[in-house]
């Protein structure tokens, strides 16, 4: 994968953030993002190879489009600054996020503000056994890789059904159950690259496999 033509790619395309400037690269941007593609899949390989339950996800399912949704955040730009995936992706379920960009690079996982339904399981799955997510989230490993869950708005009161003195009322408050992992693109650079993705996602696996079971059972 020749990430050092994906970065200079999104580099001139935030320059030129235009359609009519996509349209004159079109032949670069398909260049990269089938190399981007060709990696996915074989990143998609490795991590099967070490997860039994790993979903398969091959690059062309994984890959996001590079337009954003002008309908939703019409201010935003229209396309992104970067190139990003989700490997593992079960439906219904969190996947791992590789996001690869100019501004910010980041691994990613677990599930970012959950329909009501969803989060009512998570919930329930913390009430049940909330002692073993927070064994996996006070982890020395997985908190210097994560830092912890992340930031994001919580209830100030208890949810429904649970009293403000609950074991785990931190947590239960959460809206969002996932974590990240951000880093420069000159680590993308580097040759141990691919080991550091599946390294991150060995670490992670514990946390998603929590909430994906808690979303399925």
């Amino acid at each position: 994968m020749d990430f050092k033509n994906q970065i200079n790619f999104l580099k001139a395309l935030q320059k030129n953030n235009s359609k009519e400037w996509m349209d004159a690269n079109r032949k670069w941007y398909k260049e990269v993002r089938n190399d981007f593609i060709e990696w996915l899949d074989m990143i998609n390989t490795k991590l099967a190879a070490i997860d039994d339950e790993y979903y398969d996800t091959p690059g062309k399912k994984g890959i996001n489009r590079i337009n954003n949704n002008l309908m939703f955040h019409p201010n935003k730009p229209i396309y992104k600054d970067h190139f990003g995936a989700g490997l593992d992706k079960r439906p219904n379920t969190g996947d791992f996020y590789i996001e690869i960009g100019i501004e910010r690079c980041m691994f990613a996982g677990g599930l970012w503000r959950p329909d009501p339904k969803r989060l009512r399981s998570i919930r329930e799955a913390i009430d049940y056994d909330g002692e073993e997510l927070k064994k996996i989230l006070n982890k020395e490993s997985f908190k210097q890789t994560f830092g912890g869950l992340y930031d994001d708005v919580k209830l100030t009161n208890s949810p429904k059904g649970f009293s403000n003195d609950h074991p785990h009322i931190d947590l239960l408050r959460n809206k969002t159950f996932a974590v990240a992992m951000e880093f420069s693109t000159n680590e993308v650079l580097k040759d141990d690259f691919e080991e550091m993705v599946v390294g991150v996602y060995k670490e992670m696996l514990p946390f998603r496999r929590y909430l994906n079971k808690a979303v399925t059972v």
